[in-house]
């Protein structure tokens, strides 16, 4: 999993309150388990019209925001059912960070295991990214996980909180796979002892 440490990119403002997974990815979509590729699905019902073409008033096919690297969204993002396609077709489009005033919980989770950060913040301050990033191709945000900060296009800075356990994977780009591997000699002297001791096993 690639580590996270600083990101500065655009800003997309997506003001819509309970945003759930079914739009963030459409079960026309679940078919794969791959990872790669459901970027062109990601909130595919808003992103394209019944015929296939783009929908010119939807923010991430707007020019400035098609390169996007953070989204500023509404309460309650990410709900509704758990699927993992959320967090893959959100990273695939190029999304690393989400912003938002909460979040449903085991999208929340998923996004920690697949190198997105999501970042909680009071309603004031998400008043204040949303208009931050309301600027187009000046909605550039820095998003620095070291120090918890949040630095918007004119210098402001905005404090967040994180869990030290999911902020040390991120930064460290360790999903639960990587935590696993971190143990490897002492899971490899145990098995190599269990056999000793336990030879029919």
């Amino acid at each position: 999993m690639e580590k996270f440490v600083k990101l500065t990119g655009v800003a997309a403002p997506l003001p819509v309150v309970n945003i759930d997974t079914d739009m963030i990815i459409p079960k026309d979509y679940l078919k794969t388990i791959k990872r790669t590729g459901l970027g062109k699905g990601l909130f595919a019902e808003a992103r394209y019209n019944e015929d296939g073409t783009e929908n010119p008033d939807f923010v991430l096919n707007k020019a400035a925001y098609r390169n996007a690297q953070i989204l500023v969204a509404g309460d309650n993002f990410g709900c509704g059912s758990s699927r993992e396609h959320a967090p893959w077709a959100l990273l695939d489009f190029g999304i690393r960070c989400v912003i938002s005033t909460s979040f449903a919980d085991i999208f929340y989770n998923n996004c920690f295991k697949n190198g997105i950060l999501p970042i909680v913040v009071s309603q004031d301050d998400l008043d204040k990214l949303m208009d931050d990033a309301g600027r187009g191709s000046n909605a550039v945000l820095s998003v620095d996980l070291e120090s918890q900060e949040i630095t918007g296009p004119d210098g402001g800075r905005i404090k967040f909180d994180i869990d030290a356990f999911k902020r040390h994977c991120l930064l460290n780009g360790l999903d639960d796979i990587g935590l696993t591997l971190e143990k490897a000699d002492s899971i490899t002297a145990f098995e190599k002892t269990n056999a000793q001791v336990h030879p029919w096993a």
